[in-house]
């Protein structure tokens, strides 16, 4: 990944999950303790916070739903630059840091069936090679790099992990573009021999698959957090005229809202509103005196 940026959908999803573990906790013992009448009251002054802890949290569940298939273009994006810096870095076995590089690429090649970025032929615009295993003596690779305006040595060629094992020939993975350095050859119908799929369109098709299977799961979870969130709501309010007779047998009703959504969202919001206007009243002396 060339970003951090994409790593919100993962990140959000792990926090919401551990939150959700102690929001249903929380809920089981409350539903436990409202089994007995004279234990349920000492609950009473947490369910206003905890309404709003859970209702946040079940909101940011949903959020992760939505940024999971949001972000694709961000994931192509970054997985189109990360990929990028992979296949440049692959010959770099021997600098700190990216001792590793060959080896996950040639993996991410294998395990996913592809090669290069977009196809095979970005490793044809990068030194994959190494220069300790080129033989400066040799004609071949002198003009080789003296032909190339940065003096990279560049080929037609790719790494071994790009090889399809399904294709009926050995492997072609030098002079691939050049049919006359292989007997019975024609690198643009030859499509067996390399994986014709970039790794980009790989990755992404897994996370995407990935996503689509964990979207439903987190939806069902959502789904579910929000019944026991309703369901806890109708039994504060329903509890809440227990007060003074738990010792009698008495009949209850519960609601979700006490007002309307209009007049119970303009009730949240006017301390908010309210708040800002004195800071605005506050500060407008002092840019006046100054």
């Amino acid at each position: 990944m060339d970003n951090t940026e994409i790593h919100a959908v993962p990140n959000t999803l792990m926090v919401v999950g551990l939150a959700s573990l102690a929001i249903n906790y929380f809920a089981g013992r409350l539903c436990q303790d409202a089994l007995d009448v004279a234990r349920f009251p000492r609950w009473k002054n947490l369910l206003t916070p905890y309404f709003g802890v859970a209702s946040f949290f079940t909101g940011l569940m949903l959020l992760a739903v939505v940024m999971s298939y949001a972000m694709k273009g961000s994931l192509e994006a970054s997985l189109r630059v990360g990929l990028k810096n992979g296949i440049r870095f692959y010959k770099d076995t021997d600098t700190p840091g990216r001792c590793f590089q060959k080896q996950s690429i040639d993996r991410l090649q294998m395990d996913f069936q592809c090669c290069g970025n977009t196809d095979f032929r970005d490793w044809f615009e990068v030194q994959w090679i190494s220069n300790r295993y080129l033989d400066f003596s040799s004609k071949e690779v002198k003009d080789r790099i003296k032909s190339n305006v940065d003096g990279r040595y560049l080929l037609d060629a790719v790494p071994f992990s790009c090889c399809n094992p399904a294709s009926p020939r050995p492997c072609i993975q030098t002079q691939i573009t050049n049919n006359s350095a292989h007997y019975s050859y024609e690198h643009q119908t030859e499509e067996l021999n390399l994986y014709v799929r970039g790794c980009r369109e790989a990755l992404v098709h897994y996370y995407m698959g990935l996503m689509n299977s964990i979207g439903a799961g987190v939806m069902s979870v959502f789904v579910l957090q929000a019944s026991v969130l309703v369901s806890l709501r109708l039994l504060q309010t329903s509890m809440e005229a227990v007060a003074g007779q738990e010792n009698t047998e008495v009949e209850t009703e519960g609601y979700l809202l006490e007002k309307g959504v209009k007049e119970t969202v303009m009730q949240y919001l006017e301390p908010v509103l309210s708040f800002f206007m004195m800071n605005q009243v506050a500060e407008a002396p002092q840019e006046g005196t100054a």
